[in-house]
């Protein structure tokens, strides 16, 4: 295929495609879309303004390394005492834990009732119980 042909053959393929574009130009509802978007351009222009602006704030925000080292150290300090609970509650199991395989005693009746008047384990009771109510409660309403 010689240059010219080729030439020939751009030129086809770019005047089809305006006609494609004239051609939906043409129809009413692409006009009527078109004449929605020209009424609407002031909007569309303060809208563009606004989300341009908040995306140079965020990108600012995003590249300052003042800010990002507050946000950092803001959210370790939210997340510390849960951290720290979290790190408390499994120390605590761990050592509940090797404290059982070191005791053989087994726990009798009167241990129990011992046992009963120890306020984490009448809050620990009380929590089941409220549970184990919600859980009814949440069972029966489903059926």
């Amino acid at each position: 295929m010689s240059e010219n042909q080729q030439e020939v053959a751009v030129t086809q393929e770019a005047a089809k495609e305006s006609r494609d574009v004239l051609d939906q130009l043409m129809k009413p509802e692409v006009q009527q879309s078109l004449t929605v978007l020209v009424e609407n351009l002031p909007k569309l222009t303060e809208m563009v303004t606004l989300m341009t602006n908040a995306y140079d704030v965020a990108r600012s925000l995003a590249t300052d390394p003042v800010f990002l080292g507050d946000m950092k150290n803001s959210m370790g300090e939210f997340v510390k005492p849960v951290t720290e609970s979290a790190k408390g509650l499994a120390s605590a199991a761990i050592e509940a834990n090797d404290r059982v395989q070191t005791t053989d005693g087994s726990v009798g009746l009167f241990g129990l009732l011992k046992m009963l008047k120890d306020p984490n384990v009448q809050k620990t009771l009380r929590f089941s119980q409220a549970f184990l109510n919600i859980l009814n409660e949440r069972q029966r309403e489903s059926k």
